[in-house]
């Protein structure tokens, strides 16, 4: 294909896998915030299976494109040797409780848009702003002097993923451990997801995780195989269509913030479509497409200041943290972690624990208010 056209052909892809992603996370009700409150409330894993499912979808098949040569996993955002472990312990945290407070997190919060909520729109806005404001913004300072101090170099070759650590630590040759890595990661997740009776007999749970996992494989693939050429101006390999210049898959703090960025700026010819801002105006699509089809768009608004004031505080928490942990629960939680990256794990447990926690607290307040 030639470079003139492939950024575009990369944007299109996007725009096409993020359909899809919100027309199955619409139709399935994929919404990991959910899957945590289902746990601490209920105590029904099932939701939190659909989520497993897919992350071990998305770990097999991105390391067998790895270990097959079409996708090279240090040239992402997630892989670098820099460890900043607080960042990520605080960022996921400030995100899973700002997706606690905004009823979802980015990909439920565009899913929700797309069906009708307006609740939600008012939350991507301000979710959009914190992250600009956190990248570019006064808000970066915190994220620079303070959350990116504390951190750590890892001299490693493959970056800080697991496979190359425990590579290191055992003298093992790293794809050997990349192999042996991903298939006991995946086979214990695989027989976790499915040891439950009623898991297996759930259709929308299983389509789900398979789905979703194989969209994440899709972007690793566009981005980081068919989006890869020489460029003609510099003579070296580089990805075409995305924000970093590197190979991306699903994640949506960042993409959201260049949406607004480029809708804001869009005579400026150097702000341009890209596959993460495609995905993002994609899962919109999808999760409308299905609810025109199933008859349940519907316009929502609040009920409350206190609702509308909780919701806004998610927005900005969701902003701040997704942007310090590099990533949310679909940008970490799926795609950092397929990759195997240490700070992907750090980040998807604070995230997890950020949720909980608030679950907790609002379980607790409620209860003395009654």
């Amino acid at each position: 294909m030639p470079v003139s056209n492939l950024a575009e052909a990369v944007v299109w892809s996007g725009l096409g896998l993020g359909t899809v992603l919100g027309f199955v996370a619409s139709k399935c009700n994929f919404c990991t915030m959910g899957a945590v409150s289902d746990i601490v409330n209920m105590g029904d894993w099932g939701r939190m299976r659909a989520w497993l499912l897919a992350i071990a979808v998305a770990v097999i098949g991105t390391n067998a494109l790895a270990y097959a040569g079409y996708l090279d996993l240090t040239k992402t955002t997630y892989t670098g040797n820099v460890f900043p472990w607080m960042a990520y312990i605080v960022g996921g945290a400030c995100f899973g409780a700002g997706m606690t407070l905004a009823s979802g997190c980015g990909n439920k919060t565009l899913v929700r848009v797309g069906s009708g909520n307006l609740k939600s729109l008012v939350v991507m806005v301000f979710f959009s702003l914190s992250a600009l404001m956190t990248m570019k913004g006064i808000l970066g300072v915190v994220r620079l002097k303070v959350l990116q101090v504390p951190a750590f170099t890892l001299s490693f070759d493959q970056g800080q993923t697991l496979p190359a650590v425990l590579g290191s630590l055992g003298g093992l040759d790293p794809k050997t451990m990349q192999l042996v890595t991903t298939g006991i990661i995946g086979l214990a997740l695989l027989i976790f997801v499915f040891k439950d009776s009623e898991f297996r007999n759930h259709l929308d749970n299983n389509l789900a995780g398979v789905l979703i996992g194989l969209v994440i494989i899709g972007g690793w693939y566009v981005t980081g195989h068919l989006g890869l050429a020489e460029n003609p101006d510099t003579l070296e390999l580089s990805y075409f269509g995305t924000n970093s210049r590197l190979a991306e898959s699903m994640t949506f703090t960042g993409p959201v913030a260049f949406s607004v960025e480029l809708l804001s700026y869009w005579s400026d010819t150097g702000k341009a479509m890209t596959f993460g801002i495609a995905a993002t105006f994609g899962v919109i699509l999808g999760s409308f497409l299905y609810s025109v089809i199933s008859n349940s768009f519907r316009l929502e608004h609040f009920s409350s200041t206190d609702d509308m004031l909780r919701h806004i505080l998610g927005g900005v928490l969701m902003g701040f943290g997704g942007v310090c942990a590099t990533g949310c629960t679909i940008g970490q939680g799926l795609t950092g972690v397929s990759t195997l990256a240490l700070g992907s794990f750090l980040a998807f447990f604070s995230i997890v624990a950020g949720a909980a926690i608030t679950m907790k607290i609002q379980y607790a307040m409620m209860m003395r208010e009654a």
